[in-house]
């Protein structure tokens, strides 16, 4: 799906994850609020609705039962960014990752350090495995861990469980959140904990600026959804914008980026989803394969009263 226009100045696009932030993002920019305030609001709202299951405290944990999570944040005006990634025991990742991006002379924090600064700049740690993420983490286990193993779990070798896990294609979720506000300012945020049963340390695209997700008021922005071990090694998102940066329209850049992303060899290989806005406001969603109506984006624009879904074109 493609359109847009200059007069049309007030966008927010989010894939089918982010269905329940639209409301948020798109009330901060009626109500003349930055594009980097709408995103990190929608995702915000995600994170804390445990019905999406592979987002914050809906979210599925690694091998070894916990949670992990990833988010990123990206102010189109300046190019700025920052990003989390294995942030435990804190709800709102995109936050972080903002302060991140405000308060460090740093992009990135991971691990025991992305949460010792969550609680230096006042967010409060919270359990984030709900009951019956936890229920379906122990079905799991019994389903594909032999019970010697099962018995002294996660003291085990995890390798050959990661690749197991990495078939459950259901929870490779990702929510994204695009926005361009009345100024023409664009901004991005992503937020996922990943697939289930991943790896302990396992960072996707998600948080990473470059490859997820990037924004830049003079061509473009875009983010990335699922198959994030593909998107990493094809610096997708960047792509997506240098596209539009040569002169390509942001369905156009999709497509490039999507033949490229075919193009790979060997590795975990599976579906990507693709969400583009150009500097106009045209915006372009668009699958590598295998992702039908139920991945439906989310479109709203200030002339309409409510948001509409976008079935993704499938790159051929």
């Amino acid at each position: 799906m493609s359109g847009g226009g200059a007069a049309e100045a007030m966008i927010v696009l989010t894939n089918c994850e982010g269905a329940g932030g639209m409301d948020a993002a798109r009330r901060l920019l009626l109500d003349g609020q930055a594009a980097l305030d709408a995103v990190e609001q929608g995702v915000r709202a995600v994170e804390a609705d445990p019905s999406v299951r592979s987002v914050g405290r809906g979210g599925a944990p690694n091998l070894c039962g916990e949670m992990e999570c990833d988010a990123a944040i990206m102010d189109g005006r300046t190019r700025m960014a920052g990003a989390v990634g294995a942030l435990q025991e804190h709800l709102y990742a995109v936050s972080v990752a903002r302060r991140v991006m405000e308060r460090l002379p740093h992009v990135f924090l991971v691990g025991e350090g992305a949460a010792r600064f969550a609680r230096e700049s006042g967010e409060e740690p919270c359990a984030m495995l709900t009951g019956e993420a936890r229920r379906e983490h122990e079905e799991w286990l019994a389903r594909h861990v032999p019970t010697p193993e099962r018995e002294r779990w996660p003291e085990v070798p995890l390798t050959p469980h990661a690749w197991a896990s990495a078939h459950d294609v259901r929870t490779r979720g990702t929510v994204v959140f695009l926005a361009r506000d009345a100024r023409g300012d664009l901004a991005v945020a992503t937020s996922t904990s990943g697939w289930a049963r991943k790896y302990p340390g396992r960072l996707g695209d998600t948080a990473v600026v470059g490859a997820g997700l990037y924004a830049d008021n003079r061509y473009g922005a875009c983010a990335c959804t699922h198959t994030g071990e593909m998107v990493l090694r094809a610096g997708t998102a960047r792509a997506v914008v240098l596209h539009m940066q040569k002169g390509a329209s942001a369905e156009e850049a999709c497509r490039e980026a999507a033949a490229d992303l075919r193009s790979l060899q060997g590795g975990l290989l599976g579906a990507v989803m693709i969400h583009a806005m150009d500097r106009e406001g045209a915006v372009a969603v668009f699958s590598t394969g295998g992702m039908d109506e139920r991945f439906a984006a989310h479109l709203w624009r200030a002339e309409w009263p409510e948001a509409r879904r976008v079935a993704p074109q499938v790159a051929g």
